[in-house]
């Protein structure tokens, strides 16, 4: 019988990931538990978790989402470790300008139906940074 996976206690979790669902809430708690072991309890195993969870996971506003698809989500998480380019904070970059279009519609991004597919990933993230602003004040 496959054993069952126990959920963090949100309370464990930066805000963005608690907010999210079950699934995202274990991928980046497992993954920054084996990031631990390798790394010891610090900056570097939050990057590792959040680097592993931006190839399945997509940040949306205040929390974030499984993508349509597995795979890095810009150019930062492609290169690895010792890569030095900008990373899209969540965003998929990589995705269709579609997608792209359709994120920006959910998070009301202003001018979005005139940019091109860089402009709206970095309106989302904008976009993203006002949600977890607005999200941890209520806190």
């Amino acid at each position: 019988m496959a054993e069952e996976k126990e959920n963090p206690d949100p309370e464990d979790l930066p805000s963005t990931i608690a907010r999210s669902d079950a699934k995202t809430q274990r991928t980046y708690a497992k993954t920054l538990e084996h990031a631990e072991e390798e790394y010891g309890d610090g900056r570097r195993a939050h990057q590792t978790a959040y680097a592993a969870l931006k190839h399945t996971h997509e940040k949306v506003g205040d929390h974030w989402e499984p993508k349509d698809r597995r795979g890095p989500s810009d150019a930062q998480a492609e290169g690895g470790r010792d890569t030095d380019r900008e990373t899209a904070g969540g965003v998929d970059a990589n995705a269709t300008k579609e997608h792209l279009m359709d994120v920006a519609r959910r998070l009301d991004v202003p001018g979005r139906s005139s940019m091109d597919k860089d402009e709206l990933v970095q309106g989302i993230r904008k976009a993203n940074d006002r949600e977890t602003r607005k999200s941890r004040e209520e806190d």
